[in-house]
C-alpha cells in the first residue's frame, strides 16, 4: 500500500485507492465527507514537490481547469499547494480512455468516430474561447463514459494564450504522435495547434492506425514536419469523401492551410452529417500554384527532405549487427538516438534560417514607459510579444518596465519575438507561510510582497491570542496581488461578539435562521453555475467560528438551481410524391403534438417543424396513415439526434393500405423498430430531414 491510501486530507478527502500513475502526478479514488460524493485527486509526485518547473506545470493545469465548466471538459472542484503536498481534486470519471477503447475494437464507424470528434471539438472550442490552449490533446487523456459521453483530461500543459506564446522546452512537447509541426519545431502554439491534434485522432479512428509511425521518437517528429499521412480512404474504401477531406483538412501542416478554429471545424462536420454525400473540393495554394485536394490526398508519397536520414542508417545498421556484441548495441544505440536529435535541430534551424531570411531585418524600438495596450494594437509594430506581469507600486499600471531585447541592442527579422513586463497588479505571487505567526507580523510579511491583509477573528480553543491559524488562498499557493489574503486570527470574544456558524449543509432558510438567532444578519447571494440543490448553501463569508459583533452581516453563497433543459428543433421532410390528404401525428414520447400534427398535403405542406426539451432521452415518432414514417431517438445530455427513417409509398389502389419500405442499412446506436421488417437507415439524414 502507497503512503496516501486509508489517509485523509485536510480533514475531508478520504483517499481510498490509486487509480493512476502519470508522469509528474498519481490520481486517486476518494470520499468528500463534506460535499458527500466520490471525487479523483491528483497528487504531485514528491520527487518533484521541489521542482519549479513541474510545480508550474501542476499549477497551470489546476488554472486551467478552473476557468472552465462545459459538461465535456473534467471538473475541477479544489486545489491546494501547501509546503509539504500539492494536489488537485477533480471530478471522478468512471470510464476508461479513449486511446483503451480504440485498441478494444476490432474497428470503430466512422458514425462513432464523428459522435466522439464532435464532444472533443466542443470541449476545446470552450476551452480556446477562454483562452486555454490544451497543446497535449491525445486519446489518452480523453475519458469515455458508459453512455458514451467524451471528458477532457489532463490540462498539464496547457497556457493561457494571453501570458505564454511557445512551446519552450521538451517538457511542454506533448505526446509526439499527436503534435502540431509547429509545436515540434518549438513555435507559436494557439487554438489551431490542438485542431491538429483532434485530426490525428480522427485519423486514427477511421484508420484504425496512426499516420506517422516510426521505431523513435526522432523519426516520427520528422515525419510531423515533412510527410504527408496516406488518405484514409486508401486504408478504409467505406470512409466518406467529406469525412476524409475534413480529416486532411484538420492535419494541413501549415496553420493557415487548416481550420482556422475548433468552431469552423464542428460547421463543416454538421454540413458533413446532414449530408454525408458532401464534398468539399478544398484547395490549398503552394509557392507555385494552386493544386486540387483531391490530388493532394492521391499523393500517396511522404513529401521528405533531400536527406534520407532513415535508408542510409539503416543499411549501416543491418550490416554492424552482424559483428557487433550486445553490449556494443546499447553503447551505438544511445549515440545513434543522440546523432537523430542533432540532426533533427540542424534541420530545424535549417528551416528557421529560410524562413527568417525572406524578411528584412528591422530595428527594435523603445517601449519601455508606453501602455501595453497601446502598443499591442498599433498596427507599425511588427513583432510577437510575450508579456512577463510584474508590479512597481510607483508607476501607472498597463506601463511596460522593461523589453528584452532592448532597444537599438541588434536588428531582428519581422514577428520576433519581444518580452515584455508589464505593471499589472495581476501579478502571480506566492502567499508566504505565517500559520502560528503574530499578527502584525503576518501582515508585514504578507505587504512585503504586495500583497494586501484582511484581518478575520476566529474563535479556536488550539490557537493562542491574536496568533494567525490559517490563510486563504493557502500558503504556497499563488495569487494575484490584486486579491486580497485572509488570515484567520484567534481573538477572545467578548460580551457583544459571537462566533459565526458553520451553514454547510443548510438549506437557505435554515441558515437565515441560524444567523438571525445569534443577532447577525443574513444575507445571501445566488450562484447559477454550480450544480447543486436550489437553495443549499455552497459557501460563507466570513467562514464559521469568525467573530463577529452582533449586527454584524453574514452572507451565504446558495446554489440557484441549474436548470439542465435543452431545446431542439427537428426539421421533417415530407414525401413530395403524395399529392393527396394523409394524416399526420407526431408523438413525443407517446404524447400527441397536436400543434404540428393532422391532415396536411404533404407534396404543399414540404416539411414539418418539431419543437422538443428535455433533460436526458426522448423518443420522437412521425406516422403517416398510421405507418410510422419517421423516428428520432434523442440523447439531450449529448444533444445528439439518432433519426431512423423509412420511405412512405402511396397506394395506387385507393382499397390499398399505404406501406413503408425501409431501406438495407442499420444505424449504430438507432433503436430497432418493433416490426422486425422495418428496418432503419443510417444515423445521418439520407432524406435531408435537419437537425438543429
Amino acid at each position: 500500500m502507497d503512503k496516501y491510501t486509508g489517509k485523509k486530507l485536510d480533514g475531508r478527502y478520504e483517499i481510498h485507492e490509486l487509480i493512476g500513475v502519470g508522469g509528474m502526478a498519481m490520481v486517486y479514488k476518494a470520499y468528500d465527507s463534506i460535499d458527500d460524493r466520490v471525487v479523483a485527486i491528483k497528487i504531485l509526485k514528491e520527487e518533484f514537490a521541489r521542482n519549479d518547473e513541474f510545480i508550474r506545470r501542476f499549477k497551470n493545469e489546476s488554472k486551467a481547469i478552473a476557468v472552465l465548466s462545459h459538461p465535456n471538459i473534467v471538473k475541477v472542484f479544489d486545489v491546494s499547494f501547501g509546503d509539504v503536498i500539492q494536489y488537485i481534486v477533480m471530478e471522478y470519471i468512471d470510464g476508461i480512455t479513449l486511446k483503451e477503447y480504440i485498441d478494444q475494437q476490432d474497428e470503430i464507424t466512422w458514425k462513432e468516430a464523428v459522435f466522439f470528434t464532435v464532444q472533443i471539438l466542443q470541449a476545446m472550442q470552450h476551452a480556446h474561447e477562454r483562452g486555454i490552449v490544451h497543446r497535449d490533446v491525445k486519446p489518452q487523456n480523453i475519458m469515455l463514459l458508459q453512455d458514451g459521453t467524451i471528458k477532457v483530461t489532463d490540462f498539464g500543459i496547457a497556457r493561457f494564450s494571453n501570458t505564454e506564446t511557445r512551446t519552450m522546452t521538451d517538457k511542454a512537447i506533448g505526446s509526439v504522435h499527436y503534435i502540431a509541426p509547429e509545436q515540434a519545431r518549438g513555435d507559436l502554439t494557439d487554438g489551431k495547434s490542438d485542431v491538429y491534434s483532434i485530426g490525428v485522432m480522427l485519423y486514427e479512428m477511421l484508420t484504425g492506425q496512426l499516420p506517422f509511425e516510426a521505431d523513435n521518437a526522432v523519426s516520427v517528429a520528422i515525419m510531423q514536419l515533412q510527410s504527408s499521412p496516406k488518405p484514409p480512404r486508401d486504408i478504409r474504401s467505406d470512409i466518406p469523401a467529406g469525412l476524409e477531406e475534413i480529416t486532411l483538412k484538420a492535419m494541413q501542416k501549415e496553420p493557415a492551410m487548416r481550420y482556422q478554429s475548433a468552431k469552423e471545424m464542428l460547421e463543416d462536420i454538421d454540413k458533413f452529417r446532414q449530408n454525408p454525400s458532401i464534398k468539399f473540393d478544398y484547395q490549398y495554394a503552394t509557392d507555385d500554384d494552386t493544386h486540387d485536394y483531391k490530388a493532394a490526398v492521391s499523393d500517396h508519397r511522404n513529401v521528405d527532405s533531400d536527406i534520407d536520414f532513415d535508408d542510409s542508417f539503416n543499411e549501416y545498421q543491418e550490416a554492424a549487427e552482424k559483428r557487433r556484441s550486445p553490449a556494443v548495441n546499447v553503447v551505438l544505440g544511445v549515440v545513434i538516438s543522440f546523432a537523430m536529435v542533432a540532426i533533427l535541430f540542424v534541420v530545424l534551424a535549417m528551416f528557421q534560417s529560410c524562413e527568417s531570411s525572406k524578411t528584412d531585418s528591422i530595428e527594435i524600438p523603445n517601449l519601455v514607459g508606453m501602455k501595453f495596450s497601446e502598443i499591442e494594437n498599433d498596427s507599425k509594430y511588427h513583432f510577437t510579444w510575450d508579456v512577463i506581469h510584474s508590479y512597481d507600486e510607483s508607476q501607472a499600471e498597463g506601463i511596460v518596465l522593461k523589453q528584452e531585447p532592448n532597444a537599438s541592442s541588434k536588428k531582428v527579422k519581422e514577428n520576433a519575438v519581444i518580452t515584455l513586463t508589464v505593471n499589472s497588479k495581476e501579478t502571480l505571487v506566492n502567499v508566504p507561510y505565517v500559520n502560528g505567526e503574530p499578527e502584525e507580523t503576518a501582515i508585514a510579511k504578507l505587504k512585503a510582497k504586495n500583497l494586501t491583509p484582511e484581518v478575520i477573528y476566529i474563535s479556536d480553543d488550539n490557537t493562542a491570542e491574536t496568533i494567525v491559524r490559517d490563510t486563504t488562498p493557502k500558503a504556497g499557493s499563488e495569487t494575484s496581488i490584486s486579491e486580497p489574503v485572509k488570515l484567520f486570527v484567534k481573538k477572545k470574544i467578548t460580551n457583544t461578539q459571537v462566533k459565526v456558524p458553520d451553514l454547510s449543509n443548510m438549506t437557505k432558510d435554515q441558515a437565515a435562521a441560524a444567523v438571525t438567532e445569534l443577532g447577525l444578519t443574513f444575507d445571501f447571494d445566488y450562484n447559477t453555475e454550480i450544480d447543486k440543490t436550489k437553495d443549499s448553501v455552497l459557501g460563507q463569508s466570513p467562514m464559521s467560528g469568525s467573530v463577529l459583533q452582533q449586527g454584524d452581516t453574514v452572507k451565504a453563497y446558495v446554489a440557484k438551481g441549474v436548470d439542465h433543459t435543452k431545446k431542439l428543433t427537428i426539421t421533417t421532410h415530407l414525401p413530395a410524391n403524395v399529392n393527396t390528404a394523409v394524416d399526420v401525428k407526431v408523438t413525443i414520447d407517446g404524447i400527441l403534438d397536436d400543434k404540428v400534427s393532422g391532415s396536411m398535403v404533404p407534396s404543399e405542406v414540404h416539411s414539418l417543424t418539431i419543437q422538443t426539451e428535455g433533460t436526458t432521452k426522448s423518443s420522437v415518432l412521425v406516422f403517416i396513415n398510421g405507418i410510422i414514417y419517421r423516428q428520432y431517438d434523442i440523447n439531450f445530455e449529448t444533444e445528439y439526434i439518432y433519426p431512423s427513417i423509412y420511405t412512405y409509398n402511396q397506394p395506387t389502389d385507393p382499397m390499398t393500405e399505404p406501406s413503408t419500405q425501409p431501406s438495407t442499412e442499420h444505424s449504430t446506436g438507432a433503436t430497432q423498430p418493433s416490426t422486425s421488417a422495418e428496418t432503419p437507415t443510417q444515423d445521418f439524414n439520407d432524406n435531408n430531414d435537419f437537425i438543429e
